[in-house]
């Protein structure tokens, strides 16, 4: 199953050292279920986004995915990708960038040809370089956003809300993010995603926060000093403070770590797929 991690660090850029697929699987086993891609998104003093990925199969050099990248940045967005839709590609490898704003998501549509359709008619489907359903995803919610005048939060809304109502869904557990802001979905109660809000009380300033899950690892001094928010597929330390979000919530961090959380879409999709509807390799990917 693809993994999602996000984290927001507040106004201020810290620095979270990665290490991406950190998993001691002898290589006969990683031939079996090897993730087939890696990408980290961060953004520059400026605001600008930067993103460092790469597609990676079993079969292919895995230097990228062991090596550790120090990288400094308000929010951060990393990706491992278990391919379901599209071919194993730079272009169809998360993060994804439109206007600005980095995506990753973890789940499976069908009825793209329907999705293009819409995209078409909104006039972005210039936005979608790839094969896969998560590029059009975001791309969807890039046009709803600029059809809101740049309300993100209206944007995901009217998006979700189309496709929940339009074409059969898996899953749509996502993580967006801003140079300033983050926003996270989990929707339907397909895949779970956890949020954690840490405020250290009386840290170590030596002992680093070291939060890892089967497939990403972030380590850092400098958050375990600061309060900031994570979001990942699964919960990566012992923090009790882990907790699952709900179906259909929709949270918010903005850039003074204020979280909002609101139940967006409480109603199961419309179409909603099992795994017996998908293809095999799709039904693979979706796998805990």
């Amino acid at each position: 199953m693809c993994r999602l991690f996000g984290l927001h660090a507040g106004p201020r850029p810290v620095r979270a050292t990665f290490w991406l697929l950190d998993a001691p699987d002898s290589l006969s086993v990683q031939s079996q279920r090897e993730p087939d891609g890696a990408g980290i998104g961060t953004f520059d003093a400026a605001g600008k986004a930067h993103v460092a990925k790469q597609p990676l199969a079993a079969w292919e050099d895995h230097a990228f995915a062991r090596e550790a990248r120090d990288l400094k940045s308000t929010t951060f967005l990393a990706h491992v990708r278990y391919a379901s839709t599209g071919a194993l590609t730079m272009v169809n490898t998360h993060p994804f960038e439109q206007d600005g704003r980095l995506f990753a998501h973890n789940g499976v549509l069908h009825g793209l040809d329907h999705l293009d359709q819409r995209l078409t008619e909104l006039g972005v489907m210039d936005l979608v370089r790839g094969q896969s359903d998560s590029e059009r995803l975001f791309a969807l919610i890039t046009a709803e956003t600029r059809r809101a005048g740049g309300d993100l939060g209206v944007g995901i809304t009217e998006a979700i809300t189309w496709i929940a109502r339009e074409v059969p869904v898996f899953s749509l557990n996502f993580i967006l993010t801003t140079a300033t802001d983050m926003w996270a979905l989990r929707y339907p109660d397909t895949h779970e995603l956890y949020v954690l809000e840490r405020d250290p009380v009386a840290p170590d300033p030596e002992a680093p926060l070291d939060a890892r899950s089967r497939r990403i690892r972030s380590r850092s001094t400098e958050l375990s000093r600061h309060p900031h928010v994570l979001f990942a597929t699964e919960p990566m330390d012992h923090n009790p403070g882990w907790r699952p979000m709900e179906s259909g919530e929709l949270i918010h961090v903005g850039p003074d770590l204020a979280l909002t959380s609101t139940a967006s879409f409480p109603d199961p999709p419309a179409q909603l797929l099992t795994l017996a509807d998908l293809e095999p390799a799709a039904a693979a990917s979706q796998q805990p």
